[in-house]
């Protein structure tokens, strides 16, 4: 009897140690969002104390390039289960051209290339071609959002290209997420529990090796590894990214949506708020560290 009411001692402890909300962050990322132009949603969990601070981080947002995220997922699925081999080569046709600024955009038609390279460019460069072909090739956004939705993520899902899901897609375009939920699956990749150890792996790897790091991850130290996804569209900016943080890893997800602001420059609202929100965090969890971002380097943002 002793022994059992220990381990529901443990266990209750552990969940209201896993729901602490860390009210000092909530009031700062309150702060910042206050003055928004149109709809942000922020989730933020600090994965060694539990500690969380949430602005609609249920409420469902666009995902933009995020839902490669997912989509590699799918694409991973489908080789752990040996439909498609991981060192495969592909042959590239015009048919599958995404305009746009593409690598793989640019290849000819017929040409050769490795499915590991083309797995490895939708998410590092966020190649829209390679994104695309490798939603194709998973069995499309049925597939993926089966994946999804078996593993109890309730909102997100692929709505472009997938039958039956054309009125989401209207709304919220090539994906939609949650900003806990676009979070929390980025940590059961770090944790290992995607389809399998390796294939999380993997997918970390690919992860941590993002050419687009000119928001969030501009306001992290150059030599602090993080993993990470961006997507922005004309009304919704937002990124996703795990940190290996000195004194214990830490994970966000800052989206939007209706934003007043569409430019492209580095001042983008919904972009200068991401950096906004990844420096405070960076601060606020290590907050010995002196490092700021070079002067003069935002001129190559």
């Amino acid at each position: 009897m002793r022994a059992l009411l220990l381990l529901l001692t443990v266990c209750i402890s552990i969940v209201v140690n896993a729901q602490r909300e860390d009210k000092v962050l909530q009031k700062k990322l309150q702060a910042l969002v206050k003055d928004f132009q149109g709809d942000a949603g922020i989730y933020v969990r600090h994965l060694k104390t539990g500690k969380t601070a949430a602005i609609l981080a249920d409420s469902i947002f666009p995902t933009a390039s995020m839902i490669k995220v997912p989509i590699t997922i799918g694409m991973f699925d489908k080789i752990e289960k040996g439909e498609i081999a991981y060192d495969s080569i592909l042959t590239y046709k015009d048919s599958l051209l995404y305009e746009g600024d593409d690598l793989l955009g640019s290849f000819r038609n017929g040409e050769k290339i490795p499915l590991k390279t083309v797995l490895m460019l939708m998410i590092t460069m966020s190649d829209n071609t390679a994104s695309l072909w490798c939603q194709s090739l998973a069995g499309k956004g049925t597939t993926i959002n089966a994946w999804l939705e078996k593993n109890g993520f309730q909102h997100t899902r692929v709505n472009s290209r997938t039958p039956g899901r054309e009125s989401n897609k209207a709304k919220y375009g090539w994906g939609q997420t949650t900003p806990k939920e676009m979070a929390e699956l980025v940590v059961r990749i770090r944790e290992g529990n995607v389809i399998s150890p390796r294939v999380s792996e993997r997918i970390y790897r690919n992860m941590i090796r993002i050419y687009w790091d000119t928001e969030a991850l501009s306001q992290i130290p150059p030599y602090i590894q993080t993993a990470s996804k961006q997507g922005a569209v004309n009304q919704a900016r937002s990124e996703v990214v795990l940190v290996n943080a000195p004194h214990g890893d830490y994970v966000f997800c800052v989206t939007t949506k209706n934003q007043k602001d569409e430019s492209w420059t580095m001042n983008n609202e919904g972009w200068v708020l991401i950096r906004k929100v990844s420096a405070l965090l960076w601060q606020h969890f290590e907050p010995t560290s002196r490092w700021k971002p070079a002067q003069g380097i935002d001129e190559w943002y």
